[in-house]
């Protein structure tokens, strides 16, 4: 980042220092700070710039700044929060992705801040707008849009605004209506559903009646009669009419366009990484959305050009002016504008020098401002995990070895032994704390198993999963992978080098090398690393002095004699951990110790002499990285994944497949509205994800990759939800669910009105609907209440 002079805003100083949201409203061309109980509240004459600090897993502080533009905010005043985004990065190190968030074209990662939705009001600052408060309440009619991030718009209170294909909420006094067009689609329904909850308790002190009228279904009488009565009487709907609101932008493929003094160039090569050059700044069109890119070393002003430059791109080739726009900084950019190149190769260094080389700066130049500089200090350390949830003990623990087309079940005794030229299939029957059994089924793949092995092992594993109907979480698991609860349920967990499959052993002949699979009569050294139940990983490695490490400990087998060796930076839990490795080994075998310096010649004797070792700590594969959830697509064969922001149990929608990536773990969860052919395609799907996340994110090909159905997850996949359990024993779809959670609303023949129903209120909804019409017109009168009377009927 450039030394250049930044502008300091009062209402700027002290931010981005603590998670959470901060909003500022331009006024008289300035950011002024909004008051917090104000949050959520955006008005269509206004715009406004809202930044939100993430502190991640590792420390850091993660920074996006959202520029909001109200649809009758002037191009002044949407400027002025432009520019003043470009500062207010600035001032936070230059590291923010940036966002323009035209009002009805609002990103999901937006929205996710003001769940359910954030409804715009009318007026703005200028034009002296009244407080909520001094306002008295109006019946008002919305629109509702989106299965997740739901956008929400009010439209005219008039039948002619209702449609078949849309769901609209009517907000009166009393009462609630949500009207469900008969071609509108389920997910939207069950959103809609948590925005009537917003307005219940925001505008009805959360005492309302609600009511769901279906379009063309009369399911509670009553509700449709008065919902009908409000617009004049009941009347035939029309068509929907085509609006800019249903225009969908179409995705195309990217074009990168480099900026230089304000001047765009089409650079017509393929897309990779190597191609941006920090000093300069580049436009990505991707049709539907814009992504500005910008170098790391470029000056502010360079960016402010190049944000001047791609709005006139706009208007040059007539995009619709409620475009998107992202500005990402090199080292932060976000997994949407990565995944629109070839790849993305990771860098070792990306990110924390870029960090500190611009923490460094900023606070020098601050400080000359004298402004606090508390809040972009350092990152603190990363806190130590707590232990993850693991599965409930006392449970029955079967392991199948494979050998050819057949499975071997494991006796009690070798239950842990795992040899890395064979592959096995693990079933755990459990019973969770609300007595309900469980399973959790997987298949180990060992590193140098065969291909028919790993073909076989999955084909089993899948018909055992199948037979079971589904209920086990069902994972698959790499030798060097392994999850913790997956070695938490072996007590030890060890790994012996060659394998016992005739599959293996025909291989290594074919092959003309030695067999070094594990006998319990010869040399083996085995090394013990690990703290505690779920990460003790026991490998046996090769039997020479150099494999030794004073961070573990090891176990020496020479035939009847037993050693542990202990290493000096080893850890009391290790050494104890070696103690019951040895005995599950070669039970009842007296064992010699012998700490790190004090070995006995038959000790080095028996792993071929003593030679230099490493004294050092060997780094883990240990990734912190947040959580995410995505939905995807599959385009021309290509993986599209789209994220779901600031996720919640609600977004595991019934009629959908879900891919949860915990950079250590992946699910597949799949609802259990998806048809059985897709279910038995999980495995396929997450393996399309984890190419592309290798590619993209930087994890391990070889991450345990599970499938989920809806209603049996176990506790390692509810832990990244606030889980209520209760919700997995309610039928039907996403919107008959949301029902009985929201309003507990379950009825065989559907939903109900939340207030009272039966033979009175249809007379009087009937006798309501027929004062209500124009009394001098009564031929037209008799035939609206003979139609009424048909549709109540039908």
């Amino acid at each position: 980042m450039s030394n250049a002079k930044v502008v300091l805003e009062p209402a700027f100083q002290g931010v981005g220092h603590k998670p959470g949201t901060e909003i500022w409203r331009i006024e008289d061309f300035k950011p002024v700070p909004l008051p917090k109980s104000d949050y959520g509240k955006f008005y269509c004459g206004d715009s406004y710039i809202v930044l939100q600090t993430t502190c991640n897993k590792g420390g850091a502080y993660l920074l996006d700044i959202h520029f909001w533009i109200g649809k009758d905010s002037s191009q002044d005043e949407a400027g002025t929060a432009a520019i003043k985004t470009i500062e207010l990065d600035t001032m936070l190190g230059g590291r923010a992705v940036q966002h323009r968030e035209p009002q009805g074209y609002e990103s999901d990662k937006f929205l996710s801040y003001f769940k359910p939705c954030i409804i715009p009001m009318e007026g703005g600052f200028a034009s002296g707008f009244k407080k909520p408060e001094e306002e008295k309440f109006e019946t008002r009619l919305y629109i509702c849009k989106g299965k997740r991030a739901i956008r929400v718009k009010e439209v005219p209170f008039s039948r002619s605004s209702l449609n078949h294909d849309d769901v609209f909420i009517l907000d009166t006094e009393k009462k609630i209506y949500q009207f469900n067009g008969a071609n509108s689609n389920i997910q939207e329904r069950a959103k809609a559903l948590e925005v009537i909850q917003h307005l219940k308790e925001k505008y009805h002190d959360g005492v309302c009646n609600v009511a769901i009228v279906d379009d063309g279904k009369l399911q509670a009488e009553s509700d449709s009669g008065e919902f009908w009565v409000l617009f004049g009487g009941f009347a035939p709907i029309g068509k929907k009419a085509v609006s800019d609101d249903d225009v969908v932008l179409e995705t195309t493929a990217p074009k990168l366009y480099s900026i230089n003094n304000g001047q765009l160039k089409l650079e017509d090569i393929v897309l990779t990484k190597s191609i941006l050059e920090n000093t300069k700044c580049f436009l990505l069109d991707c049709g539907a959305e814009l992504f500005v890119w910008v170098g790391r070393v470029t000056q502010v002003e360079d960016r402010k050009t190049a944000s001047a430059a791609v709005e006139k791109f706009i208007i040059k080739e007539n995009r619709p002016k409620t475009t998107r726009i992202t500005q990402v900084i090199q080292g932060y950019e976000n997994h949407t504008f990565k995944s629109k190149f070839e790849s993305w190769p990771a860098s070792s260094t990306a990110g924390n020098s870029n960090t500190e080389e611009g923490r460094i700066k900023v606070t020098a130049l601050l400080k000359q401002k004298g402004v606090d500089v508390k809040g972009i200090s350092k990152s603190s350390a990363p806190v130590n995990d707590e232990v993850p949830p693991l599965l409930d003990g006392g449970g029955k623990l079967e392991v199948w070895c494979i050998n050819g087309s057949a499975k071997t079940a494991l006796p009690k005794e070798e239950l842990g032994k795992f040899y890395s030229g064979d592959c096995y299939i693990v079933l755990y029957t459990y019973h969770s704390g609300d007595k309900k059994e469980e399973f959790y089924l997987t298949y180990w793949i060992g590193k140098h198993s065969v291909r028919e092995d790993q073909e076989m092992v999955f084909q089993i594993a899948n018909t055992l999963w199948n037979s079971m109907k589904g209920r086990p979480v069902l994972g698959r698991i790499y030798q060097g992978k392994e999850p913790p609860q997956f070695v938490a349920l072996f007590q030890p967990m060890v790994i012996l080098k060659g394998g016992i499959s005739s599959g293996y052993k025909k291989f290594v002949e074919e092959k003309g090398q030695k067999d070094e699979t594990y006998c319990a009569d010869g040399i083996a050294l085995i090394r013990v690393s690990g703290t505690s139940v779920h990460n003790n990983k026991t490998l046996q490695v090769d039997a020479v002095s150099t494999s030794l490490s004073s961070t573990d400990c090891f176990i020496l087998q020479s035939k009847n004699v037993m050693f542990t060796w202990i290493g000096n930076s080893s850890s009391y839990e290790q050494q104890q951990w070696a103690g019951k490795v040895a005995e599950f080994l070669k039970p009842g075998v007296a064992v010699k110790h012998c700490k790190e310096g004090t070995e006995s010649s038959t000790f080095w004797s028996a792993i071929g002499g003593k030679q230099n070792y490493t004294s050092k700590n060997v780094s883990t594969d240990v990734a912190i990285r947040e959580p995410h959830l995505y939905t995807f697509s599959l385009r021309n064969g290509k993986l599209e994944v789209t994220e779901v922001f600031n996720f919640s149990q609600d977004d595991l929608l019934t009629e959908d497949t879900m891919i949860l990536d915990t950079h250590s773990e992946v699910f597949v969860w799949m609802g259990q509205g998806v048809e059985t052919k897709e279910k038995q395609k999980a495995f396929e799907i997450g393996e399309k994800y984890v190419e592309h996340a290798v590619a993209f994110e930087g994890i391990s090909p070889d991450v345990p990759l599970y499938k989920v159905i809806e209603g049996n997850e176990p506790c390692f996949f509810r832990t990244y939800f606030s889980w209520d359990s209760t919700r997995s024993v309610i039928h039907g779809n996403s919107f008959e669910k949301k029902l009985s959670v929201l309003f507990g609303m379950r009825s065989e023949g559907g939903p109900k009105s939340s207030g009272d129903g039966g033979p009175t209120q249809r007379a009087s909804a009937l006798a309501a609907l027929s004062s209500a019409l124009n009394p001098s017109s009564q031929g037209k009168q008799v035939l609206l209440i003979i139609s009424f009377t048909i549709f109540l009927i039908c």
